[in-house]
């Protein structure tokens, strides 16, 4: 085998395992809603053990705690698939590569270790916020793995108004889904019957999270108009509209799940739609920064 022929093998495997990352992470995201939506959040009441007896749930087997055991279990498939990456970011002899992986791997056990910390205070709502936060910004990394596959970061980081209105738009992202995570834990969805909510108004944080969703769409328009007034290349314009149509989609379902008691299936499409922010938001500043003339 020829070296072109290692690098291209090479390559196809670290984007193989980079898409394996986001999504992988995006279903922990999904499962972590359903435990949290089907009131299984203490299914498994201690950690790292599932009872105080077994690391499973034997003896104490119920729908909540196989809900909880199975988001559990998922770690595993993470932590898997972190090593993989891991190896072959280290086989690939980069050290931007490298470090990214191994940025990736350690979120995996401070997640687990963010998990059990939320078992062990009885789902306390800002805990289970940065149980969440923490799967989004590993989704991020892993888009910005995904395009330093191909893309090394260039010598001189680029500046300029426009890479500081897609700056602004990353903020706002997040400011929005930090902002959600508070809502929900002033909400009635707390993981377990007897768990504590946050204690603010779910009207007034609804409102300020709508204001920032606003604020974030303006930007994002903002951001839109720009790429097309410059000239900027396809694939940055098509990475700022993708994120666009996934606010309004998000935000279409925020608004029909508030004004219909938060039903389950679509609280659980919109933390879907949280895990697809925080990809396409990395990923319309990566390309906005970085043009990739295709």
């Amino acid at each position: 085998m020829g070296v072109t022929d290692r690098l291209r093998r090479l390559d196809e495997g670290l984007t193989g395992w980079a898409w394996a990352t986001i999504v992988s992470n995006c279903v922990l995201v999904v499962t972590g809603g359903v435990v949290r939506l089907t009131g299984s959040g203490l299914g498994c009441p201690t950690w790292p053990r599932c009872t105080d007896e077994s690391f499973t749930p034997h003896g104490a087997y119920n729908m909540h705690s196989a809900i909880e055991f199975g988001n559990r279990l998922l770690t595993y498939v993470l932590v898997a698939v972190a090593v993989a990456t891991f190896v072959a970011a280290w086989q690939s002899g980069r050290r931007d590569l490298r470090r990214l992986a191994l940025v990736m791997a350690l979120g995996i056990p401070a997640q687990a270790v963010i998990g059990g910390i939320t078992v062990l205070t009885d789902l306390n709502p800002w805990v289970v916020s940065l149980h969440l936060l923490c799967s989004l910004a590993i989704i991020g990394v892993g888009v910005l793995f995904l395009h330093r596959i191909d893309h090394p970061a260039p010598a001189v980081p680029p500046r300029g108004p426009v890479v500081g209105l897609a700056w602004a738009t990353f903020g706002a992202a997040w400011a929005v889904l930090y902002v959600g995570t508070v809502v929900t834990g002033s909400g009635p969805h707390a993981g377990d019957a007897d768990s504590a909510r946050n204690g603010l108004s779910p009207l007034q944080m609804s409102q300020l999270h709508a204001d920032l969703v606003f604020l974030f769409v303006g930007l994002t328009l903002g951001l839109l108009f720009v790429t097309f007034a410059t000239g900027a290349p396809a694939g940055t314009r098509r990475a700022v509209m993708v994120l666009l149509v996934v606010e309004v989609a998000q935000g279409a379902i925020g608004f029909v799940q508030y004004f219909t008691d938060l039903p389950i299936v679509l609280v659980g499409f919109h933390m879907l739609g949280a895990a697809l922010v925080s990809a396409t938001v990395t990923w319309a500043v990566i390309r906005v920064r970085e043009p990739v003339l295709r």
